[in-house]
């Protein structure tokens, strides 16, 4: 999620490498303070078997847990054709950046049920051009803050409340953000607090982690979808998810920022909020699971819309900006989301929405209309099992009212070339294979390839090759 570094604050190039070096010594050394905790985790009385299901596992449930992550991302952009540049575009010359982060991940059982946990996290770095010029962004591991040195952010504290509902007992493996125990197959959770939205709406088993598995912002998230998230993409809120047979419907409420892309999250209560409800129904195709979710999202906040934007700005001929025409009015759009086990090895994603034409994004990107799909096959069948590779690729549009914004000079959330004389779709392919060094630990190698970065034909094509090192205890 994802705003320029504050000016100043950029790395020369020349000490790319340098940094990318400390932190991959920084990032074995959190593996390493990691390791020791991320065991720790104190077990309770084994529950006792629910009514009408099966028993759980006899190893009890988790009563409190530490875990660790640390990642870091390399990305390499050779130089592409580019008649002219603007504020926000990709930088046309060779460039190189990276990013590190590391992340605890405390939780606790306060009683039954229930689960408190902490994120804290320490991040470091840049995205390609500042997070900049491409609707579709390279990675999902840069920010809209950039910075040279570490710094500190509390991006997760939350409360989540199981109640169980009944249905066959499922076991719960610890996780990240889950402690160890049971649950029922029917039962209603409630989670409150700092989140990131799509922590609970538009999950899909094979496109929704940059640590694990894709990079490209409109590849792991509906691109469309214009999710209410301050710049590292939480906020504070609450959802409610009622799992019964074979459906669940999960609402949820959360703050939009201040202003579009702002820092800080309005705190006020229901003053600016974004309403979330998905509908998701699980299915059986040809003996193979299968997950369908529907999604409808509504905005209420200060919100800019392009072709005020545009009148404003010949009437006092200026570059217009949807800053300057900023109202009280709503935004919303759909979305739908599948994905499909082929066989236990080979699974298949595909996402579609469409979004409000008229009206600027709010926190994300700057897209209306989205398109993805792609395939991620298990490395099994050549003796790696924890091996993935994967391939995908995304298409993306903005409205009409969209381009004219920017042809007259406008700039966007994260696009902005200063001009668009000749607009298209955006359109992106990319590729990953991550390899299993051990258990706790994968290397991924990552390209992409964008055709018409933020819309515009006379740009590019760009490509983007990566390197990502991921430890996880």
């Amino acid at each position: 999620m994802r705003v320029a570094s504050a000016p100043g604050r950029r790395p020369p190039a020349g000490r790319v490498t340098a940094i990318g070096g400390r932190f991959l010594v920084a990032l074995i050394a959190a593996g390493a303070l990691c390791w020791p905790m991320a065991g720790r985790a104190q077990q309770g009385p084994a529950p006792q078997p629910q009514a009408g299901g099966i028993a759980p596992d006899q190893g009890g449930q988790e009563d409190w847990a530490v875990h660790g992550q640390a990642t870091t991302v390399w990305l390499l952009q050779p130089a592409f054709p580019s008649p002219y540049q603007g504020p926000q575009s990709l930088s046309p010359p060779a460039n190189g950046r990276e990013t590190f982060d590391t992340t605890a991940y405390i939780g606790v059982r306060p009683w039954l049920g229930a689960e408190l946990w902490f994120n804290p996290e320490i991040d470091q770095g840049f995205g390609l051009s500042n997070s900049f010029g491409a609707a579709g962004y390279v990675s999902g591991e840069a920010y809209k803050v950039g910075a040279q040195d570490p710094y500190f952010e509390i991006q997760r504290l939350f409360l989540r409340q199981t109640i169980d509902l009944g249905g066959d007992s499922q076991k719960l493996d610890p996780a990240i953000n889950q402690l160890g125990g049971s649950q029922t197959a029917n039962r209603l959770v409630i989670t409150a607090g700092k989140i990131s939205v799509v922590d609970i709406f538009d999950n899909n088993e094979y496109a929704h982690d940059p640590r694990n598995d894709f990079l490209n912002w409109s590849v792991i998230d509906q691109g469309s979808f214009d999710y209410a998230a301050n710049p590292w993409g939480f906020t504070y809120g609450a959802a409610a998810e009622w799992y019964q047979d074979w459906w669940t419907i999960r609402s949820g409420l959360f703050n939009l920022t201040t202003v579009p892309n702002g820092k800080n999250v309005d705190d006020r209560i229901l003053a600016q909020f974004q309403s979330d409800t998905e509908l998701e129904a699980r299915y059986s195709l040809w003996g193979q699971p299968g997950k369908l979710r529907l999604l409808y999202w509504l905005d209420r906040g200060n919100l800019g819309l392009y072709d005020e934007a545009v009148a404003l700005g010949e009437a006092t001929r200026s570059v217009p900006s949807t800053y300057n025409v900023l109202d009280y009015r709503s935004k919303d759009g759909v979305a739908l989301n599948i994905e499909q086990q082929i066989t236990d090895n080979v699974g298949m994603f595909l996402r579609t929405g469409a979004s409000q034409g008229s009206v600027a994004e709010q926190a994300f990107t700057d897209i209306n209309q989205s398109l993805s799909a792609g395939v991620s096959l298990g490395g099994a069948r050549w003796g790696r099992p924890d091996d993935t590779v994967g391939s995908a690729f995304a298409i993306n549009e903005i409205s009409r009212a969209g381009k004219q914004y920017l042809a007259a000079g406008g700039l966007g959330g994260i696009i902005g070339d200063g001009q668009l004389p000749h607009a298209g779709p955006e359109q992106i392919f990319e590729s990953y294979y991550s390899v299993a060094i051990l258990k706790y630990a994968h290397f991924a190698i990552d390209y992409q390839l964008i055709n018409h970065p933020a819309y515009n034909r006379d740009r590019g094509p760009v490509s983007v090759f990566g390197l990502k090192l991921h430890v996880q205890l």
